[in-house]
């Protein structure tokens, strides 16, 4: 028996002080595995060769953040903070580097508050989207949130990144209707809009989770939509004219009022046009014969239902039950998978419609794309009004999403994923070529730790590609709320510390 070294029993022994041994697991508790893998949405980041937390705090209140952080900051171990588990990379809950670390796991704090006469809700971080809206429901069936899509993503990744979904054209991104938070520093106090001043407030809205602190709840203001809201899932096959369609669309879809959105999803030589329209199937339809004919849409594909009805129906494609969807937690679908991401500024030469329908998306390994169309208000917010820069005059964004089911299946669709994203360099975002930190991608570059802080040169390298030029202010922000770089993963912000 060697007795583990002093300093991780240090830690311990400072946790167990303030915060109840039922909730700490340590590698060698019977329960870990089960805690640490119960959201882990990527199964790429479950195997044996990935880098674990020495413990996992499982906090219920604000106070066992804070003593996380002071004991941390006091030992000489890191933390990482996981709310819904999907972060892409997986660095909310694993180090790429061997590292002793520890995860706040903020499963058990997912309370929603919402006030429907002042439109606004008070959401936990650990909560997931299906239960904020679910929430915002139950007070009013006129009132909604305009972040992802998916139900089962942690409110607290999704606001920090930015978070966007099918209202995205109407009322922008989630971040950006973030009225207030409560904040624990890198000292361990907590803080909310007024103490922690304007750069630190603006740099957790869009600026990646975690680098800034840990975001332990958020208020939001609450947006009208109408009881009916409408919904169309329309197919196209290469044969049906899919080519001339998706052709189409990227010039009129950012064009359209911000009432309508609608996103492709291609996969195989298909593509389907997924929309909503807030209001119903007969204003929609003239709407659709005027602006966009050629995708042949009529009542028939009129699915009208409430808001939140929405929700379940785009994510899974069918209206019922609908608590089992947006509140149910443990999520079966857990793939390997691989993901990338790009802006769009130039309409595609159709040869490149026809290359991605009639060859990239039927080669073997071939993933699906996901195309989500700008324009109306997430297009008219200024640049620097969040760190989420991707504004005027973006079309549209993709999402390059790969899964396979078994470990020894990932050489096809991770070649597939790099050849398509390489094939894609002409005609996308350029200097830099930009992607969603929400789509965290870690082959876009990593931090380089010198001196035990990340270095701004290596942060750049992949910070301005999710960031452009808010990059350089998340970083001085950076550099004044935790200038040590305690909390810090492999794409967090460096801290640049201004000489004056």
């Amino acid at each position: 028996y060697f007795p583990p070294p002093a300093a991780k029993e240090d830690f311990l022994g400072c946790l167990v002080k303030e915060i109840p041994p039922r909730l700490l697991y340590a590698k060698s508790s019977p329960a870990y595995p089960s805690v640490l893998g119960q959201t882990i949405r990527n199964s790429r980041w479950s195997s044996p060769d990935n880098v674990k937390p020495l413990y996992i705090i499982t906090p219920t209140n604000v106070s066992h953040i804070q003593s996380a952080v002071v004991c941390g900051r006091r030992h000489s171990v890191r933390i990482r903070v996981r709310s819904g588990g999907h972060d892409y990379e997986g660095l909310s809950y694993r180090s790429l580097q061997p590292e002793t670390f520890a995860v706040v796991d903020l499963n058990k704090m997912r309370a929603v508050w919402v006030d429907g006469k002042a439109r606004t809700a008070w959401v936990d971080s650990g909560a997931q989207l299906g239960e904020l809206y679910y929430a915002i429901y139950k007070a009013s069936p006129t009132l909604a949130f305009p972040a992802g899509v998916c139900p089962t993503i942690g409110v607290g990744g999704n606001f920090a990144g930015g978070g966007f979904g099918m209202l995205l054209r109407k009322y922008g991104i989630a971040a950006e209707n973030v009225i207030d938070v409560k904040l624990v520093d890198p000292n361990g106090k907590l803080h909310d809009k007024k103490s922690m001043g304007d750069d630190h407030f603006w740099a957790v809205r869009g600026g990646g989770g975690e680098s800034f602190g840990i975001v332990v709840a958020w208020q939001v203001k609450l947006l009208p939509v109408p009881l009916t809201v409408t919904i169309f899932k329309i197919s196209k096959t290469v044969s049906e004219g899919a080519v001339d369609i998706i052709n189409k669309w990227q010039v009129v879809a950012p064009q359209l009022p911000a009432d309508l959105m609608i996103r492709i999803i291609a996969q195989g030589p298909k593509a389907t046009f997924e929309a909503m329209y807030l209001g119903t199937c007969k204003t929609l339809t003239p709407l659709m014969s005027s602006k966009f004919p050629e995708l042949g849409m009529n009542p028939s594909h009129c699915n009208e239902m409430s808001w939140i009805q929405s929700i379940p129906f785009v994510h899974l494609g069918h209206r019922d039950a609908l608590e089992d969807d947006l509140l149910n937690r443990n999520n079966s679908f857990k793939p390997f998978a691989e993901y990338k991401s790009d802006y769009v500024y130039q309409p595609f030469p159709k040869t490149v419609w026809e290359q991605i329908l009639n060859t990239w998306l039927v080669k073997p390994g071939a993933g699906i794309m996901i195309f989500d169309p700008y324009g109306a208000t997430i297009s008219a917010t200024p640049e620097s009004a969040t760190p989420f820069p991707h504004r005027k005059g973006v079309l549209f964004n993709i999402q390059y999403v790969n899964y396979w089911f078994a470990p020894g299946a990932a050489a096809a669709p991770l070649s597939w994923s790099k050849d398509i994203y390489n094939y894609m360099e002409p005609y996308v975002s350029k200097n830099p070529r930009q992607a969603y930190a929400n789509y965290r991608d870690i082959d876009l570059g990593r931090n380089e730790v010198v001196n035990d802080v990340s270095t701004y040169a290596s942060g750049k390298v992949w910070g301005q590609k999710y960031f452009k030029g808010n990059f350089e202010r998340l970083a001085i922000t950076k550099g004044k709320v935790d200038p040590t770089d305690y909390f810090r993963n492999e794409q967090s912000i460096p801290p640049l510390i201004k000489k004056y």
